[in-house]
């Protein structure tokens, strides 16, 4: 593997925001979840679980719902607003104010015609769902206290209303109340306390299922308006309730940060007599569980804790397959580091700020294994506050350390650094086309940035001393309209290559400013990608852990490559569940490619064989404990070591020593009180 100098980064302090609502789209299986922080994630559940895109927040936009209406995704928010979000260019496309308070709830009608919204006044609100935006269509029967949660009858003539110690059953057309369903209160101490009925279920049968603050999963009949079971699942809440496509299962969250499973069978072997019996009971979190989402083959979870917890259901899955094992998104599947490889600087993003620091250094050699005395200590230089209310959602650092850029949905900001006196300096005029950028990147010679802008193009900037300059848009001959999120610049300054969330890989020809070859679709979206300094050869990383080489010289693939495609990835490789977020080379050894994931760091040595299905994909740890003819007996070409753990970023500096930065182990535990109760009512 070879032995590198490592620069062991743990002073990232990124702490993920809680999550406070999910909607999964079933025809495009796309799982749209909210943060505490406002921000906005988009799942891929049909390539691996990947962070397709992700939308960042606003200081005021607290995020309490969420809903798909066909390709179309809409929160509501304690704000009083309903957000329609723009996926192609990563921004709220408009907001409306529902004029009810507080929005508490947003649910869809199954024709996609009908948004429903439940408010702090007490009214339900209708919007009709045109083409191009919402409008307003009328409230129903107004009732007593807030409207918390929301659901349609599949056929969308009804709408069941959970609120304060009740349900009501609205007709949709008319407007009227039809049902009143008093929920029962706790016991004890708890009889006087108001219960909220936190979720609620309405089945093509007329079930209506609820999940309160008294710990209740109730079972009511819509058509009489009565109460059939009452199952006790906790002593605090039932914060949410999620049932599968065919109505036979239901799941419930519970501020335990259990999840409690629900199926409709016959305890007794007779068909004709099924009813709602508790099956399973899940603990994958620490706290409140506050949104579910019930696929066709597992259970999604989200909560305080800030995981997103896929947690295969083992009777609709093959057993020791990727469906099968449990998955915990941890980590943005972005990076969220920037390395000055030249100055040996790191900028670290937040969604408020940026912090730039001076890496330390070692006095002294050591054999492997060995940790060095320090003679000079990691130094923050600057934190860099961001202007408006708009989060951060992209930012860069040129290698020379002299330029750093950020940009929010709305703005854009270019600074000069000197790190000598330790000054930055805005640069005030910038080029009318570079108003917001999804992704960023500069050139190796830091004279030029390139900035994704809408549908799937990039604009180039010429930097000198005291301003910037616009040069070209390069943009794609395929018309997609997907936003850009990956970049990446050869070293000798000729090449830029792209990757958009269509799936489509782009070189261009920075000599030219012209497209210069596209790369074969795959059918999974790529995570990572780097041009090879010397041979000019992309290498692309996919979702589905397929490993590309692509010759930008002779416009095909490399033998090397097409050798792996045919020999095939070993199946332990195809196994990882985090996507590879960063690819790299060593200039010293041009055959090594250098890459990570959140748990393994890869060195990959396309001068040895390629491993064979037998062979054992080592730690390289244990790797150097076997005797030396064993050792080279099980050595290939996957030089892998997974002695590390969260790993943000691994970058080489241009004097071969490695940065690694690790995130320390998430302690949400320690921050909140157990459990956190979620009744944070608006006044």
């Amino acid at each position: 593997m070879g032995e590198f100098k490592v620069h062991r980064v743990r002073f990232f302090d990124y702490m993920p925001a809680a999550i406070r609502a999910m909607a999964f789209n079933r025809r495009t299986e796309r799982l749209a979840l909210a943060r505490a922080d406002g921000a906005l994630e988009i799942f891929n559940f049909a390539d691996n679980y990947f962070q397709e895109k992700v939308i960042p927040g606003q200081d005021g936009r607290a995020v309490e719902a969420l809903c798909w209406v066909g390709p179309r995704l809409f929160s509501a928010g304690l704000n009083g607003e309903i957000t329609e979000y723009d996926l192609e260019n990563l921004r709220p496309r408009y907001t409306v104010e529902a004029y009810g308070g507080p929005l508490w709830t947003i649910s869809g009608n199954s024709q996609g015609t009908l948004l429903a919204v439940g408010c702090e006044d007490g009214t339900v609100k209708m919007f009709e769902v045109l083409e191009e935006r919402i409008q307003f269509q009328r409230n129903l029967d107004r009732q007593k206290g807030r409207v918390i949660s929301l659901s349609w009858h599949p056929s969308g003539a009804l709408i069941a209303a959970g609120m304060m110690d009740m349900i009501r059953i609205f007709d949709a057309e008319t407007g009227h109340a039809t049902h009143r369903l008093l929920v029962e209160r706790g016991v004890g101490a708890c009889k006087s306390k108001e219960v909220v009925v936190w979720s609620i279920a309405f089945l093509s049968d007329h079930t209506i299922i609820s999940g309160d603050s008294a710990g209740k999963v109730q079972i009511w009949d819509g058509l009489t308006g009565t109460l059939v079971r009452t199952h006790l699942v906790t002593k605090w809440d039932v914060l949410a309730l999620s049932v599968s496509q065919d109505q036979s299962s239901l799941i419930a969250g519970t501020s335990e940060g259990t999840v409690v499973q629900f199926q409709f069978i016959s305890s007794t072997g007779d068909q004709q007599n099924k009813d709602w019996v508790r099956t399973r009971t899940f603990k994958n979190h620490s706290h409140d569980v506050r949104a579910l989402v019930h696929t066709e083959t597992a259970v999604v979870s989200g909560g305080m804790d800030t995981q997103l917890v896929v947690r295969p259901l083992l009777d609709k899955v093959e057993k020791n397959t990727r469906e099968s094992a449990l998955h915990k998104v941890v980590f943005p599947h972005r990076s969220l580091v920037c390395c000055a490889k030249k100055a040996g600087l790191l900028l670290f993003q937040f969604p408020d700020h940026l912090e730039l620091w001076r890496l330390g250094e070692s006095d002294g050699h050591g054999k492997p294994g060995d940790s060095l005395p320090v003679k000079r200590q990691p130094e923050k230089l600057i934190q860099l506050k961001r202007k408006g209310e708009d989060h951060i959602c992209c930012s860069a650092l040129s290698p020379c350390g002299g330029w750093l850029a950020y940009s929010t949905v709305n703005s854009f900001r270019l600074y000069r650094l000197q790190n000598d006196s330790i000054s930055i300096t805005k640069v005030s005029k910038l080029p009318k086309d570079l108003r917001s950028a999804h992704q960023l990147c500069f050139s190796t010679d830091s004279s030029r940035l390139f900035a994704s802008s809408s549908n799937s193009s990039v604009v180039v900037v010429a930097l000198s001393q005291p301003e910037c300059k616009y040069l070209h848009t390069l943009k794609p001959k395929s018309g997609s309209r997907q936003p850009v999120h990956l970049l990446s610049a050869s070293e000798d300054g000729r090449w830029l290559a792209t990757a958009n969330t269509d799936c489509e890989v782009q070189v261009y020809d920075l000599h030219e400013l012209k497209l210069h070859c596209s790369v074969p679709v795959h059918a999974s979206c790529p995570t990572a990608i780097a041009i090879h300094p010397t041979t000019s050869s992309l290498v692309v990383v996919h979702a589905d852990q397929q490993l590309f080489e692509y010759s930008l010289v002779q416009k095909e693939y490399t033998a090397w490559s097409r050798r792996l495609q045919k020999r095939g990835l070993h199946s332990v490789w195809l196994q990882r569940d985090t996507p590879v977020t960063h690819v790299a080379f060593n200039p010293k050894h041009p055959a090594h490619i250098l890459l990570h994931d959140t748990f393994m760091f890869c060195v990959i040595d396309q001068s040895l064989p390629l491993p064979e299905a037998k062979n054992l994909l080592y730690n390289q740890m244990t790797l150097r404990s076997l005797p030396e003819p064993e050792r080279i007996l099980q050595s290939h070409a996957f030089k892998i070591c997974k002695s590390f753990k969260h790993l943000m970023c691994v970058r080489l500096l241009e004097d071969q020593s490695l940065v690694v930065v690790e995130r320390p182990l998430l302690d949400i535990t320690s921050q909140l009180p157990a459990p956190v109760r979620q009744k944070k009512f608006a006044t």
